[in-house]
């Protein structure tokens, strides 16, 4: 019986310590700057959506962790191919930086891609809306807008509204 016990606690603890490491490998929280290498952020973050390659030779890699999930991550590399740092981007921080008249690309880098259930085209109002979802501070989900002219591609104003299910507002399970 002791050896069933302890056989069924030692299963229960790998099965545990999978599901942690793979948690830390969701935000890079794994990961060394200066130390871990592009190939080593990739194995453990997975492939990213989009990747910029700079003139110097560094890179930025996005990590959305959507379309339920409720952050992205942009990793940076150097030119030496070492992670220089990983910063979570679907704050008010960054949301404050996009700006009206900045193009698409502008706002990719600063946000990463929103998710295709959060795009909406306007024929009306000829606007083409990306959203994200994120916990506001105080945990709770609501999405970051952005309108773009359709034909242009460049930011008109930004937003933010509730994510409503139904009459409740749900609590972040971050």
């Amino acid at each position: 019986m002791d050896g069933k016990l302890s056989a069924g606690l030692r299963g229960l603890l790998v099965i545990s310590v999978l599901l942690v490491s793979a948690c830390a490998g969701y935000s890079g929280s794994n990961l060394r700057p200066g130390v871990s290498t592009l190939p080593e952020v990739i194995a453990s973050m997975g492939e990213p959506a989009m990747v910029w390659k700079n003139p110097d030779g560094s890179e930025q890699l996005a990590f959305p962790r959507g379309p339920a999930g409720t952050q992205t991550f942009m990793a940076h590399v150097g030119p030496d191919g070492k992670l220089q740092r990983i910063e979570a981007v679907l704050d008010m921080a960054h949301f404050n930086r996009v700006q009206a008249g900045m193009s698409k690309d502008e706002v990719l880098r600063v946000l990463g891609p929103s998710g295709s259930m959060w795009t909406q085209f306007y024929s009306r109002s000829n606007e083409l809306a990306w959203s994200w979802l994120f916990c506001n501070s105080w945990n709770v989900q609501e999405f970051f807008d952005v309108m773009f002219d359709a034909s242009t591609g460049i930011v008109r104003s930004t937003g933010l509204h509730p994510n409503l299910m139904g009459d409740i507002q749900p609590i972040c399970s971050q």
